[in-house]
């Protein structure tokens, strides 16, 4: 996959989340701005934070419990370690930090 397929796809991954975020009613703000999702957890400021690896066509994620990377496998975000997929930890963090429930599904 070439740079713009990969930025193509990740802008498309982006809006996904922003738009779950907004139809789940939860107290998460966002912030998307060059090539990066900050969500912040309204009850205590604590932040997730995505951004896009382009060199190496990843994803990384960031929580307060770590650091994660994703690699495109087939249609599925993936744990580069431990293979679970993105929208799952996404929505782990989400619970851990903010104590919403937010289903992600992409």
């Amino acid at each position: 996959m070439n740079e713009a397929q990969f930025n193509q796809i990740v802008d498309e991954l982006m809006f996904s989340i922003e738009e779950t975020i907004d139809d789940s009613g939860a107290d998460l703000d966002y912030e998307n701005s060059a090539g990066m999702l900050t969500i912040t957890c309204e009850v205590n400021g604590s932040q997730i934070i995505l951004s896009r690896q382009s060199a190496v066509n990843e994803i990384w994620l960031a929580v307060k419990s770590g650091g994660f990377h994703f690699k495109l496998d087939g249609d599925q975000w993936c744990n580069t370690v431990s293979g679970e997929p993105l929208s799952s930890m996404l929505s782990q963090a989400c619970q851990a930090q903010a104590g919403e429930t937010v289903g992600f599904d992409f």
